[in-house]
């Protein structure tokens, strides 16, 4: 087993508790997986929606040096889609689990590459003490491929309207103060990447998205009551979405339109924000005695 396979496959949490300082003193803050212009003619634009997980495994498994067509990687991947036409609690269910998690991103990549590819997630919520340019640097320098789960509705900029998803970013280098994606193609300041690597696993639902689909026939109770994740209760979306409905009613009917209504609710979300790491495996053989090809970056090992 190569050195940097046994170390996402056995590296504990402690890996990421090392001090800013200390990390700067073991490793400077630039590396590239792809200079800009390769980057401008390798990346994959979005391949469908909700597929910004797809589309970064696509990305990684290029930058490993293995070609997979995006439609099969879709497939191994299994996005979920949002299901638009489908009664408010429904819906909301839909969106809490619209394209891909970590684990999907990984499982893909496995079955997508033929057991070529793994992946490793390291968490960034709660917290974590972590200088993230160095450390990604570390990892890039040592032949890994990092994609980012972000919520995108941290750290918006102001004056823009807050995004309606969380997303999937390949992440082809990084220098000081900078992180180089794909998807689209950006740099973004390292402090706001950190910001969108560190949320709890919610996400916020337009109060325009909720009110055209509550009608009088959905059930709300649903959400509380019939979920195995506690956190619909917790969060008291069915509350919130009953508040919704009577609040705008009582707008529409005293036309007080200056006032300002609560913009989102808040649900559950199914995603973990944080880092995977992906790397070739080593050389296998299938049960008929066949080499399984290398990765062209399983050399550098």
């Amino acid at each position: 087993m190569s050195p940097l396979l046994t170390c996402l496959c056995c590296c504990s949490d402690a890996l990421m508790e090392l001090s800013p300082a200390a990390q700067v003193d073991m490793e400077s803050d630039e590396a590239m997986l792809w200079t800009l212009q390769e980057a401008v003619e390798r990346q994959t634009l979005q391949i469908g929606a909700s597929a910004c997980g797809a589309t970064a495994v696509v990305d990684v498994l290029k930058a490993l040096g293995i070609e997979v067509a995006p439609e099969e990687v879709d497939r191994c991947v299994q996005t979920k889609l949002r299901r638009n036409e489908a009664l408010l609690p429904d819906y909301l269910l839909s969106r809490s689990e619209a394209g891909a998690t970590h684990a999907q991103l990984i499982s893909g990549a496995e079955e997508a590459s033929s057991g070529q590819v793994i992946g490793r997630f390291f968490h960034f919520h709660p917290p974590r003490r972590v200088s993230l340019v160095p450390w990604l640097a570390r990892w890039i320098r040592s032949g890994a491929v990092p994609v980012a789960t972000m919520n995108m509705q941290r750290a918006v900029p102001k004056g823009e309207e807050i995004p309606d998803a969380w997303h999937h970013q390949l992440i082809f280098g990084v220098m000081r103060n900078a992180v180089f994606m794909t998807n689209p193609l950006d740099v973004v300041i390292d402090t706001e990447v950190h910001e969108r690597l560190c949320s709890d696993s919610v996400l916020l639902v337009r109060r325009e998205d909720v009110l055209q689909r509550l009608t009088p026939d959905c059930c709300l109770s649903d959400l509380s009551q019939n979920q195995s994740d506690p956190r619909w209760k917790s969060l008291d979306v069915e509350g919130m979405a009953i508040c919704f409905s009577v609040i705008h009613q009582v707008k529409r009917m005293a036309e007080q339109q200056e006032h300002e209504l609560t913009s989102h609710i808040t649900i559950p979300a199914a995603y973990k924000s944080g880092i995977t790491l992906f790397a070739c495996a080593t050389l296998q053989r299938d049960k008929n005695s066949k080499t399984v090809p290398n990765c062209r970056c399983c050399e550098d090992f």
